[in-house]
């Protein structure tokens, strides 16, 4: 298998291997085994391979590899039959070895929703085994009944069909007897039956065909996981109200039985040792972090988690071998598994035990700054050595001068030294070394200290010094060294105590942000068969002969925030008008017979509509949304001006708005040709054109406003346009297709 958990690979070497010889099938098996060793289905497949050449050594060397791991019904009947097989002809001394191979089996899986058949088949194998004299009968009957009692407790799918056996088994023994021990179990049974019928709706949730595979994230695997941790919480809270050692024997099956699915999640397991231990059987969380631990050897969580748990009791030795297992042979140590083992020897074996360690391991070439900050404050608070803890700070400044988290570390310690002369100090050698690009956060520092505890003259000192440094780099602008009131805001808050408003704050970050992208250079674009092409050293339109094969993303350079009170106009160099903009691109020139696409938009869409457009105002910047707009016009009334909104008019008189602005066109000349603004009512009669200009206010009012998108709205507009024409037809146009026709003959 190339992949390792590959499922599919493992489903057709499974199916190969049924085909083999046993010889052949051996290798494939415990290649498969080794990979999912909790795959009942494979376990099974392979006991019943040897047990079909009768190969009694193996069979048995099998089952006790697998039983105790693979609590599955079908795995464990192949176990039963096999017993049975091999001790049916030994007369009394086969019976009872079969007898205790039951009791074996049904303390480990009779609890499952699916033993209902096991506790039948056992109960049928008792009335069967002989009985010469009254006592022995006696004794197969009491054995008989213990099993019925047990069994009808149990929510499984046979629970009805149990208790309707036991029922005619004691009313056969004795009528007398069978009345006191019905009504004395018929509650007990019914909590079992309501308790199956609850389990069996987190039963039909898991897949109990799922192979064992290291999480990938996948959403079966979510809803698996999530699954089975409804199940264990039902589980949990001991729904039949049973005893509490049942109910945690109960709980123990779930958890396991989960673990043939989940072997490869460390939180399942952690939850299991945790249920364990807090149920008072520290021994057993023990056994399963081992078994933990053997799954998942790589896990660091599970390792610490189980050296916790052995710290906690007591137990130093084995917890002190869960660190070393950690850190190997010190070479390939990490840096957390250094701190840990450091604080557990500081814990455990005291002060000098923590120092030697420390000194061993600053030798690794794993070491980072992160150990010598955690020995260093672990010196300076548990032992109270600030002299120490300075040493080691000082030691590893050496080592570690390029490092900005570790230069805020120390400066945090000589501040609870209320050492102000040496914070100076650091903070000047550590600048002087660092980048600038690396230094925003040392400078972010030094800038805070000296606002909380420098004199104004040092303070405003730092902060000049700051905005030089940082001026230099790629994030910042220019505009960066003048002065603004964000600097007097930081300078006068305190934790989150702020001189100003919340609103003032956002007015403060908005104009901060503008002034960072307002001065940039905007580079000059222009557009190549509709797409934007930049060109640093040249203006003017790109040649159509070359389009540009590569993708070209927004220039973000010339983003701004939207302000309604801009002036139409472009503000920037390289920024278009926003009625340039309304086509979506400007239009380069085209030849002779190609379709112009602005004209073709502007033929379908309905006049209201292109008035409405034609006086927007300019945007600089992301534009708003247009659904939301629309929804604004449609709840208010647009007012509009007299005949302004008739294009036909427009055309002949060309008043207003320029719809070379609409379309894009490079022409000075305000109006554009009939063909580029063409709509159905230019292609009317010039009788209609005389009625539309005799049309009342009202009527061009009801036209002004934009397309509804509801037929509720339409039909009121088409209502009020009736009222108004009494000798003919008012239609608003088709609210599909987006046409207007404002005939009124």
């Amino acid at each position: 298998m190339a992949d390792k958990y590959n499922v599919e690979a493992a489903e057709i070497l499974a199916n190969e291997a049924l085909h083999l010889a046993i010889s052949e099938a051996v290798p494939i098996y415990e290649q498969l085994l080794a990979t999912f060793p909790t795959a009942a289905k494979y376990w099974k497949q392979y006991v019943e391979a040897h047990m079909a050449v009768n190969n009694d050594d193996s069979t048995k060397q099998i089952f006790s590899r697998c039983l105790l791991n693979c609590l599955q019904i079908p795995l464990w009947r192949c176990y039963i039959r096999y017993i049975r097989k091999v001790n049916e002809k030994k007369g009394a001394e086969g019976q009872e070895e079969t007898r205790k191979a039951f009791d074996f089996m049904l303390s480990y899986v009779g609890a499952d929703i699916a033993s209902g058949p096991v506790w039948m088949e056992y109960i049928t194998f008792l009335k069967s085994m002989p009985a010469q004299t009254t006592q022995e009968e006696s004794q197969r009957m009491t054995a008989v009944r213990k099993v019925y009692q047990k069994a009808i407790v149990t929510p499984t799918q046979h629970v009805e069909q149990l208790w309707k056996d036991y029922e005619n088994f004691e009313n056969s023994v004795s009528r007398t007897l069978a009345k006191g021990l019905l009504s004395d179990y018929q509650p007990k049974y019914n909590s079992a039956r309501a308790v199956y019928r609850e389990r069996k709706k987190f039963i039909n949730e898991i897949d109990w065909n799922m192979l064992a595979v290291p999480p990938s994230g996948s959403y079966k695997e979510e809803l698996q996981w999530m699954a089975w941790k409804r199940f264990i919480a039902f589980e949990k809270g001991n729904p039949q109200r049973i005893d509490s050692a049942s109910a945690n024997k109960r709980v123990v099956f779930t958890y396991e039985q989960c673990l043939m699915y989940l072997y490869h999640y460390p939180d399942m397991w952690y939850d299991y040792a945790t249920w364990h231990a807090k149920s008072g059987s520290v021994d057993s969380a023990v056994k399963v972090f081992h078994r933990a631990l053997k799954a998942l050897p790589d896990s660091e969580m599970l390792k610490y988690a189980y050296a916790e748990l052995e710290e906690s009791r007591g137990a130093i030795q084995p917890a002190k071998k869960v660190y070393e297992s950690l850190l190997g042979d010190s070479i390939n140590a990490t840096a957390l598994s250094h701190i840990q083992y450091i604080r557990f020897l500081r814990r455990t074996e005291g002060v000098e035990a923590a120092r030697k360690y420390f000194v061993d391991a600053r030798k690794s070439p794993n070491c980072t700054y992160h150990v010598y900050i955690a020995y260093a404050m672990m010196a300076f608070c548990l032992d109270k050595d600030s002299k120490l803890a300075h040493n080691v700070f000082e030691a590893g400044l050496k080592r570690f001068m390029h490092e900005p988290g570790y230069i805020l570390e120390y400066a945090d310690f000589l501040s609870r030294l209320n050492d102000d002369r040496n914070i100076r100090a650091l903070f000047e050698r550590a600048l002087s070394s660092l980048p600038p690009e690396e230094s925003v956060e040392v400078w972010k520092r030094f800038t805070q200290f000296e606002q909380t505890y420098g004199d104004l003259a040092s303070m405003l000192k730092v902060e000049q010094r700051r905005k030089e440094a940082l001026s230099r780099t790629e994030e910042e602008s220019q505009s960066f060294l003048d002065s603004s009131l964000q600097d007097v805001v930081s300078r006068y808050s305190f934790m989150d105590l702020w001189p100003c408003s919340s609103k003032d704050l956002d007015h403060l970050a908005w104009q901060e942000w503008v002034s960072k992208n307002v001065n940039k250079k905007v580079e000059r674009s222009t557009l190549a068969n509709g797409a934007a092409v930049v060109d640093k050293g040249s203006s003017g339109l790109a040649n159509n002969s070359n389009p540009s094969a590569k993708v070209v993303y927004p220039d973000t350079s010339r983003m701004v925030i939207y302000d309604p009170r801009q002036k139409s106009g472009p503000s920037g160099p390289g920024i278009p008008a926003a009625s340039s903009t309304l086509t979506g691109s400007s239009v380069a020139p085209v030849a002779v017979g190609t379709p112009n696409a602005p004209n073709d938009f502007l033929k379908a869409t309905p006049p209201a509509l292109l008035a409405f457009l034609a006086n927007l105002p300019t945007v600089e910047g992301p534009s708003p949304d247009v659904d939301f707009v629309l929804s604004i016009c449609l709840q208010s009334n647009i007012p509009t001006g007299p005949k302004a909104v008739n294009p036909s008019k427009q055309l002949q008189t060309g008043p207003a708005p320029s719809t070379s602005d609409l379309s894009g066109s490079s022409k000075p000349h305000p109006v554009p040709s009939g063909s580029s603004f063409k709509t159905t009512r230019d292609r009317q009669s010039g009788k209609r054109k005389d009625r539309d200009g005799q049309d009342d206010d009202d009527t061009a009012t009801v036209q002004s406003q934009p397309l509804p998108r509801d037929l509720f709205k339409i039909r009121q507009l088409q209502k009020a346009r009736g009222a108004v024409s009494q000798t003919g037809s008012t239609s608003y146009g088709s609210a599909f297709s987006g046409e207007l026709s404002g005939s009124t003959g």
